[in-house]
């Protein structure tokens, strides 16, 4: 298999530059191609003799693939497959993520997969409830950007798709390093937002290294509950995690907000709210309140939509701003905790 050139730094494409004979400036018109450009072919790099292009693509491909499939939601979102190849110990199996491009008024946001499948087994979550397949590499999660319909005009993006960023970390992070850099793709790390359960090792790193915005989901204030639900309270406890995020300034450009899903009965109660304002308290962040989606084999519904206003309500009278997220996608499996790899029958597929 031929080494993709999708991912790499521009150190790296100068690298790759020099190995095929070219002049360093080489590496900085194969960054232009590639991520300003967005080429899919040696052919279309016109300022590279076709000499050095017939090199690259003996020894190197672009790493852009179409998508496998798409469905379309009656309130605009679309939802995409990938085919991807995720290496799982010493062996490479083939498996599939799914991307998905919210469009809101003047912001269309993609909703990024940063594995196939996920370690965390989060109950409520169908991703988590598949298993784990593998990581996808730099190449495979930058794919996402680059071959959904019109990506020119996506604004912004989450990685809240399939998997635990921060268990992929390298991968993200190199993901990230092209998004932001000037020689890359040139966005403000205030468009991107990375989504944790709070690996607490990568999400050090992450808080050091990065700029982008962080959303951690925290679902129940209460560690015995939370566990029931994520049993990755059990590795990296939520008061650890807070205490960690408590030394960073998020006053400024760099935003932390908590997701919370709201399961009626289970975590959407007075003590509950009490339990998260507290928990919360004297932290500059925003709560996302998260309409629960119902899944196959899993007993709890929704909360009520007077209950999640009464939440919201409370935390917003004791100073932490708090919104209801609106639900997207939820016709063809693209709501939060409904990506799963596959599609519909009833969806039609490109």
């Amino acid at each position: 298999m031929k080494e993709k050139l999708l991912g790499k730094t521009l150190d790296e494409l100068k690298a790759v530059a020099a190995s095929c004979g070219l002049k360093p400036f080489a590496g900085s018109q194969l960054a232009q191609w590639l991520y300003v450009r967005k080429v899919r072919s040696f052919d279309s790099m016109t300022n590279i003799s076709k000499a050095a292009r017939e090199t690259l693509a003996e020894r190197y491909e672009i790493g852009v693939s179409d998508p496998a499939g798409k469905a379309v939601s009656s309130d605009g979102t679309c939802k995409y497959l990938f085919r991807v190849s995720c290496p799982v110990g010493k062996a490479t199996e083939d498996s599939a993520v799914e991307a998905v491009v919210i469009p809101d008024s003047d912001r269309r946001t993609l909703c990024v997969s940063s594995q196939a499948g996920c370690k965390m087994g989060c109950r409520f979550c169908m991703t988590g409830r598949q298993g784990f397949h593998g990581n996808l590499d730099a190449a495979d999660i930058l794919n996402q950007f680059l071959s959904v319909e019109d990506p020119d005009s996506l604004t912004n993006a989450v990685f809240m798709g399939m998997g635990e960023p921060l268990d992929n970390y390298e991968a993200v992070s190199r993901a990230l390093a092209v998004l932001t850099a000037p020689w890359g793709f040139a966005w403000s790390p205030k468009r991107i937002t990375v989504s944790s359960i709070g690996v607490i090792p990568s999400l050090t790193r992450y808080l050091k290294e990065q700029k982008c915005h962080l959303a951690i989901s925290l679902h129940n204030p209460f560690p015995a509950e939370r566990q029931d639900f994520m049993p990755s309270e059990k590795a990296w406890h939520l008061q650890d995690v807070l205490a960690l995020i408590r030394q960073y300034d998020f006053s400024g450009q760099r935003r932390v907000s908590f997701e919370y899903t709201m399961f009626a009965g289970w975590n959407d109660t007075k003590r509950h709210a009490d339990a998260l304002i507290r928990l919360l308290k004297g932290l500059e962040c925003r709560v996302n309140l998260i309409r629960f989606h119902r899944i196959p084999d899993f007993p709890f519904e929704c909360s009520p939509q007077g209950v999640m206003e009464g939440f919201r309500d409370r935390l917003e009278n004791n100073g932490i701003t708090c919104t209801i997220r609106a639900s997207r996608g939820e016709d063809i499996l693209a709501a939060c905790g409904m990506l799963a790899g596959r599609h519909k029958k009833e969806e039609n597929h490109d």
